[in-house]
């Protein structure tokens, strides 16, 4: 069997069967793994992942735990939170999709119980294709606590940033990808936000990639910027791959790459996950098309949807997911046919 060129991924979460939301349990959690994983392998995706459903919390189900998973068990963060601080928060820059911080920072920041490294080894011990583990990102969360502590935002993203190094040294997983979803509304932070990100990629024993997008709350963005603004803070990464939202931007957006470095691998996203229409092979093969005749051939190194499923229901999902794998062999095939 030919080895694709391009590889298809998905960026990480999926949605919650609703048998596992009615009777949450530790083995209907771990059958619900299997189920996403399964359904990936056998859509032909090349690098799977396990859903993102380590995160769950039977209290919070209609999350994904982006932030209060890395953030609560950590050591120096409060949970409970006063009433002042509830309505300065607030008033926050860039957090107007939230109504409560997930937490105060009044100490020390560092690992305390978190424990990516098990969530980790129990989604690839169900897989049975290359696995990828996501974690969020050392700005966004930084972002989006309240900081009683280190006095500025670029020392506690340094300090958060420590505390998830010291987990992912231990992740054995095939790709690790850092998801930020809040530097994009905020290009202007980049030098900070990339030199915390690279204190994580550099824990990394396997292949470091990370995902950027404009926000996925209830289908919608949270970010306003455009990709251009990002391309110094892309540059200065130490990694592999980056997986990009590019299907539900302005299709003129997509030239801003061209200053990409040649060595970071390029992430196309030809599926829309805020909208529920199923795309076509055809649809995602004259995506492909179009960005490496605008970026290059060899430049797209992997293709995937903009951003999490877990907002869409799993008939749509899976129609999507099994899309990526027909559109891609439909591309390759027709540009070996040329």
């Amino acid at each position: 069997m030919t080895t694709p060129r391009i590889k298809t991924t998905v960026v990480g979460s999926y949605p919650m069967p609703d048998w596992l939301l009615a009777l949450p349990s530790e083995q209907a959690l771990l059958d619900a793994t299997r189920v996403v994983i399964h359904t990936q392998e056998q859509a032909g995706i090349d690098l799977v992942c396990d859903g993102e459903f380590s995160r769950f919390d039977v209290n919070h189900p209609e999350t994904n735990g982006m932030i209060e998973y890395f953030v609560r068990p950590m050591a120096g963060m409060r949970t409970a939170i006063t009433f002042d601080e509830l309505v300065a928060y607030r008033s926050q820059r860039g957090m107007g999709f939230r109504t409560r911080p997930p937490a105060v920072v009044d100490g020390k920041v560092g690992p305390g119980t978190l424990d990516l490294p098990l969530a980790c080894a129990q989604g690839k011990r169900l897989a049975s294709k290359p696995f990828k583990f996501t974690l969020t990102g050392p700005h966004m969360l930084a972002k989006s606590v309240i900081d009683k502590h280190y006095g500025n935002v670029p020392d506690l993203a340094m300090a958060i940033a420590d505390a998830l190094a010291a987990q992912v040294a231990h992740l054995d997983a095939d790709v690790v990808q850092i998801d930020e979803a809040n530097i994009p509304g905020a290009p202007d932070e980049w030098e900070w936000a990339a030199a915390s990100m690279n204190r994580v990629l550099d824990a990394v024993k396997g292949v470091p990639a990370i995902h950027l997008c404009f926000g996925n709350y209830g289908g919608q963005s949270i970010q306003k910027g455009s990709w251009d603004k990002l391309i110094n803070y892309l540059n200065a990464l130490h990694v592999d791959h980056i997986v990009m939202e590019t299907a539900h931007r302005p299709a003129e957006e997509l030239a801003a790459f061209r200053g990409l470095r040649p060595e970071i691998g390029f992430g196309l996203g030809v599926i829309d996950v805020k909208s529920t229409v199923i795309e076509s092979a055809d649809a995602i093969a004259r995506s492909i098309e179009r960005a490496e005749n605008l970026l290059g051939r060899d430049r797209v190194r992997y293709i995937h949807p903009d951003c999490g499923f877990w907002m869409l229901k799993r008939n749509i999902a899976d129609g999507k997911i099994r899309a990526l794998a027909r559109g891609r062999d439909l591309y390759e095939g027709r540009a070996a046919g040329k």
